[in-house]
This record gives C-alpha cells, structure tokens and sequence, in this order.
C-alpha cells in the first residue's frame, strides 16, 4: 500500500504560479509512474501529465508549455510546477501513484 500526500494548493490569480507537492510513503518509489489529475466541479477527473520512473513525461494539450511534472526519487516527490494559470485550471488535483494509488487531493483556485 501507497500512501500519497499533496500540497501546495490555494488561491492564486490568473496568470500566477503555483507549485504542487505529493509526498508518496515506502521506499521503492523511484519505480512507480506518477501522475497528476485534477476534477473541477461537474467533469470527470483528467490527466494532467504523467512521469515515468525513467523521466519520461507527457501533458495534456490543454497545459502544455504552462505546467511541468519532475520528481525527486530522494524525497519520494513528485511536483507539479503551474504556470500562466487559468480560470479553467480550477480543479482538486490529485496525484496518482503506480497507476492505482490515489492521494486526497488539493484544491486549486484560480480567480481574480
């Protein structure tokens, strides 16, 4: 079992920063996918972007070029770095782990 802690949510205005944290419990982190989704009210939950354990990353269309994924196999992290942000990127974001360990999720708000 996987345990996945995210943070770094709040209120930010259009075109700000946010940077998103999860933390994922157990020490064979490093081989697991990772992956950020996000659900804003009344739509199904969608992949953002995704990580491999070797690096390889991928983004939906819809934030490609404002939001990049990395990890820290060291601290057992991966974030999510979001930039330019927009009225639509107001969602709960949730990180994914291994493809089946989801965290609790951290609420986004992007509004002026």
């Amino acid at each position: 079992q996987v345990q996945l802690v995210e943070s770094g949510g709040g209120l930010v205005q259009p075109g700000g920063s946010l940077r998103l944290s999860c933390v994922a419990s157990g020490s064979i982190f490093s081989i697991y996918n990772m992956g950020w989704y996000r659900q804003a009210p009344g739509k199904q939950r969608e992949l953002v972007a995704a990580i491999t354990s070797g690096g390889i990353t991928d983004y939906a269309d819809s934030v490609k070029g404002r939001f990049t994924i990395s990890r820290d196999n060291a601290k057992n992290t991966v974030y999510l770095q979001m930039s330019s942000l927009k009225a639509e990127d107001t969602a709960v974001y949730y990180c994914l782990a291994a493809w089946k360990y989801w965290g609790q999720g951290t609420q986004v708000t992007v509004s002026s």
